[in-house]
């Protein structure tokens, strides 16, 4: 049975970092804290590591995981560009519940499934998290349940999802909110003719907030411009394209993966 290490007392919190970096460098699976759910991670650069997070999740590559970060610097070695709107929201928003999703940098050497050229980002606000994303640099992070069930808001959920297949639980006591992270589209501002960021799940960042930054290269809300609305197959391939795998929170239905 893997160890659940709880991080709230000193000695644990040692012995069980210790134990999650090895486990990282082995190209094994951790679960961590995270300011919104808990999450399941990987080495994002480790090719096995990140299929056996899809295969303890049941999850195909057609559901690649975010990536976090522990700041804007590694964001910027991640991806294509950082448009300056972005700029401005990771200066509002990060670290926090919001995912990016970005034209990923072309010379990394990495497979994190069937993205199709993008990345989804976050920097946790988490002391944990981050810490250890200090150490081992970026993490493939998915929320922490079987497809198909709750993420997990507690160590102990997650273990009693996945079991053996995570060899360390780093434990904090219950998620703070549980609730997921916002996950938005920004790919046009790179690449396409018509500047627009698209929300492609609600969060802990809401529509309102993301608009005090954005103004109008926020897509409209839900029902402001019915002729525009997106039929479900477009709605589901802009989500694959985004790479936004699951629902790190709501019953799949972000982080949509991402915790």
């Amino acid at each position: 049975m893997s160890p659940i290490y709880d991080c709230r007392d000193e000695s644990q919190l040692l012995t069980g970092m210790r134990q999650a970096r090895q486990a990282i460098g082995r190209g094994e699976l951790v679960v961590i804290p995270t300011d919104t759910v808990y999450g399941v991670a990987a080495d994002a650069f480790d090719h096995a590591a990140v299929a056996r997070l899809l295969a303890a999740k049941g999850r195909g590559r057609q559901s690649p995981p975010p990536v976090l970060v522990a700041g804007l610097t590694t964001l910027r070695a991640l991806v294509a560009e950082v448009p300056e709107p972005i700029e401005r929201l990771v200066e509002a928003y990060w670290p926090g519940g919001l995912t990016i999703v970005l034209p990923s940098q072309p010379s990394l050497s990495w497979d994190l499934g069937e993205t199709r050229g993008t990345v989804a980002v976050r920097m946790p606000a988490h002391r944990i998290a981050l810490e250890l994303l200090e150490e081992t640099g970026p993490l493939a992070v998915s929320s922490a349940n079987l497809t198909g069930m709750a993420a997990g808001i507690t160590a102990e959920d997650a273990e009693g999802m996945l079991k053996d297949s995570v060899a360390v639980y780093l434990g904090d006591g219950p998620s703070k909110t549980g609730i997921p992270s916002t996950i938005i589209d920004a790919t046009s501002l790179v690449v396409g003719d018509e500047p627009r960021v698209r929300v492609l799940r609600d969060g802990a960042v809401s529509r309102e907030q993301l608009r005090d930054v954005l103004g109008d290269l926020l897509e409209p809300d839900p029902g402001a411009e019915p002729e525009a609305e997106q039929s479900a197959s477009e709605t589901d391939a802009a989500a694959d394209a985004a790479a936004a795998p699951e629902a790190a929170a709501a019953p799949e239905a972000p982080e949509p993966d991402r915790s």
